[in-house]
């Protein structure tokens, strides 16, 4: 008998859970495209992308998914043939480094693997290596959202400044903006990428490129850019259309309002990174404790290299196929498919999960989505520990008394 029946919880990195108040933002009419409301929230949005990055720098908004901002960053930054060195750290990262090689950038790769951070002293040595500073840009991702691992952004401008190079630095904060703390300027970024359907709790469809004037001077001399991804028009608009290359999204920008107004001026982002945080080490803890008693694991092992996002999980023997499909059909919970942990179609791709925690989430979501694993590997036998839903429970309980 399936105990799927009632509202449904999409427990994946991405869309993640739309707060009711969201989707009720978007459900009226069409406003007038070319002047009134849409000018005004466009504006409003536009500042307030910049606060949620902790910055004054500019930004340039796409009707696009994270993809598409990717692109983006690289249209602007780069000419065909410049060079640049990315921070491979699990599948995003890859793609990120890919795109770039795709559109006529020379990449340089440095390979972290898929359970560890982007190591410092490393990015320092091929700086220096780089005596005729022939790379333009450091690509990296702050959360990786295959592996859930989380680099320390500060430490790579720590060491981009340490070897005297002027190149720029770029991260992908699509899977950490909203969720895990940033602080754009403070950590001396030059491009970040993010985009609507994570932790800014909006439908997929948008993506947004925030720039430094370090990164706006070098864009002038791109040979790359065509008009749609130019991002001069769109962060310095003389009309309302200029903001998007074309038609407003009008939707998602009443649902984008609405979201950045939860975000900042109601919960604030401090509290949201502590709730993150909190809901995290329920997640941990659960893992952990299950491990203790079969073959389960989380894939980055030092907590202050993981993500407050999501967490990638291993259960072998293709448990965690047969959880996530368990999950799926009998309780309502769907959990985030493993990507790039092992070649697709091989028996072990069926041994890794994802757990999201981002943007509009709870503790009784996390508690419930824990608790339905928990009762889904009982169902199909697959050995853990016991234990596990109590041990979240307490991380849960510490959370609320340290807010």
């Amino acid at each position: 008998m399936s105990l799927a029946q009632g509202r449904p919880y999409l427990a994946i990195p991405g869309p993640s859970t739309m707060p009711d108040r969201v989707l009720a933002a978007m459900h009226k009419p069409a406003p007038n495209i070319y002047e009134g409301e849409i000018e005004e929230i466009a504006a409003r949005v536009a500042a307030n992308l910049r606060r949620v990055a902790i910055s004054s720098s500019h930004v340039a908004i796409y009707i696009a998914n994270g993809h598409g901002a990717w692109e983006a960053s690289i249209a602007n930054v780069f000419s065909r043939g410049d060079k640049a060195l990315s921070l491979v750290t699990g599948r995003f990262g890859d793609i990120w480094a890919k795109s770039a090689t795709a559109m006529g950038v020379e990449v340089e790769r440095l390979e972290f693997g898929l359970k560890s951070p982007a190591d410092p002293a490393r990015v320092e040595e091929a700086l220096r290596a780089d005596t005729g500073h022939e790379l333009k840009a450091v690509l990296m991702t702050h959360v990786d959202t295959a592996t859930s691992v989380r680099n320390d952004v500060a430490a790579i401008r720590a060491a981009i400044d340490a070897s005297n190079h002027p190149a720029l630095l770029m991260v992908d904060c699509i899977a950490s903006l909203g969720c895990d703390e940033f602080r754009m300027d403070d950590w001396g970024v030059d491009v970040m990428v993010a985009a609507s359907q994570k932790g800014l709790m909006v439908p997929p469809g948008l993506g947004f490129v925030w720039f430094s004037d370090k990164a706006l001077e070098a864009s002038r001399s791109s040979n790359m850019v065509t008009p749609y991804w130019n991002w001069h028009p769109r962060a310095f608009p003389e009309m309302v259309y200029q903001y998007f290359g074309g038609t407003s999204p009008t939707h998602h920008l009443f649902g984008l309002d609405e979201s950045l107004k939860m975000i900042l001026d109601e919960e604030g982002l401090p509290h949201i990174w502590k709730r993150h945080a909190a809901l995290a080490r329920a997640v941990w803890a659960a893992f952990e404790t299950w491990g203790q008693g079969g073959d389960l694991a989380l894939n980055i092992a030092e907590p202050a290299h993981r993500a407050h996002s999501v967490t990638a999980a291993r259960i072998g023997n293709g448990g965690a196929e047969r959880l996530r499909k368990w999950l799926e059909a009998e309780a309502g919970v769907t959990l985030g498919i493993g990507l790039g942990m092992a070649e697709p179609g091989t028996p072990e791709a069926d041994d890794f999960l994802r757990v999201a925690h981002m943007g509009h989430v709870n503790a009784h979501m996390t508690l419930g989505a824990l608790a339905t694993m928990e009762a889904g590997m009982q169902a199909l036998n697959i050995p853990h520990g016991r234990g596990g839903i109590a041990a979240a429970a307490g991380e849960i309980a510490k959370g609320v008394a340290q807010a």
